[in-house]
């Protein structure tokens, strides 16, 4: 059983992200984000010799998500086996301070059979309206993949709720009536007893040292995909948003720049938006 964590999932689009990030800022929580490791995840599946994932590496953009099949995506996206690669790195995780987990390949069931309290995890189901108004929203590459994309994420989203319902979880309807800070609220109410109960990262230095974690991450997952031999680019050239690493628990400012130039010898607390400072 996974005793150290929280989940929160959904579709693409739901929210996830947003709702994670702050709820490790303000609670002095892990944020482990699914995205960052989809590059990792990848080479794991190649080197267990996955055809999925052999698959991949030899399509082009437009053969991946333009002229494959929906059950094809499927497989080579490794939807499936990386639910199972989170479950897996979480649990792999120091026990302290307590992780929040986040990302669309989670599903209820195979979370539901790791948790003694379902009240751990929660899913973030926007209606069809919101959900396909933020994915519109987004670029897509190539821009092709955009009209089956929105496709399969709103049909996902149905499929996960079902799936949260049958395990008893807790659902939250996401329809575009509160902002932000009611929805890390809601999750935040749900959330009570474990946030309660702790362990919790408690000092300044703890603190950053969590956002230096997610800092890493975006950076691992930037280099994982320029690693691959069908890409094109630099870390010189490939600018990223970081989360800023100052003492303020609310603060929700990111810092671009260059994957090159982010300083990983440098201490925690270090990258700092303009006016931002660390005690």
């Amino acid at each position: 059983m996974i005793t150290h964590a929280l989940f929160i999932g959904g579709p693409p689009g739901s929210g996830k992200t947003t709702i994670a990030q702050r709820l490790a800022r303000r609670h002095g929580l892990r944020w482990y984000n699914a995205d960052t490791k989809t590059w990792e995840h990848r080479d794991r599946a190649l080197q267990a010799g996955h055809p999925a994932a052999e698959r991949w590496e030899r399509l082009t953009p437009e053969e991946r998500w333009i002229t494959a099949s929906d059950e094809e995506i499927k497989q080579i996206t490794l939807k499936v086996e990386r639910g199972f690669m989170i479950l897996d790195d979480v649990r792999m995780l120091p026990p302290s301070p307590l992780v929040v987990a986040e990302g669309s390949p989670l599903r209820p069931g195979p979370v539901a059979r790791e948790l003694a309290d379902p009240s751990r995890a929660v899913w973030l189901i926007p209606t069809p309206e919101v959900h396909r108004a933020r994915l519109e929203a987004r670029t897509y590459r190539p821009p092709g993949k955009k009209p089956g994309y929105i496709r399969r994420a709103l049909i996902e989203a149905g499929e996960i709720e079902a799936e949260a319902r049958k395990y008893g979880m807790p659902v939250i309807k996401v329809d575009g009536s509160q902002g932000i800070e009611a929805m890390v609220h809601q999750v935040e109410e749900i959330f009570a007893a474990a946030l309660a109960e702790g362990p919790r990262a408690k000092t300044n230095g703890e603190r950053r040292a969590l956002l230096r974690y997610a800092n890493e991450a975006f950076v691992a997952q930037c280099l994982g995909y320029l690693a691959r031999p069908w890409t094109s680019g630099d870390p010189k050239s490939s600018i990223l948003s970081f989360v800023c690493e100052c003492d303020d628990i609310y603060c929700d400012a990111t810092v671009r720049m260059p994957v090159a130039d982010f300083p990983l010898d440098s201490p925690p607390g270090t990258v700092l938006a303009p006016g931002h400072r660390t005690e």
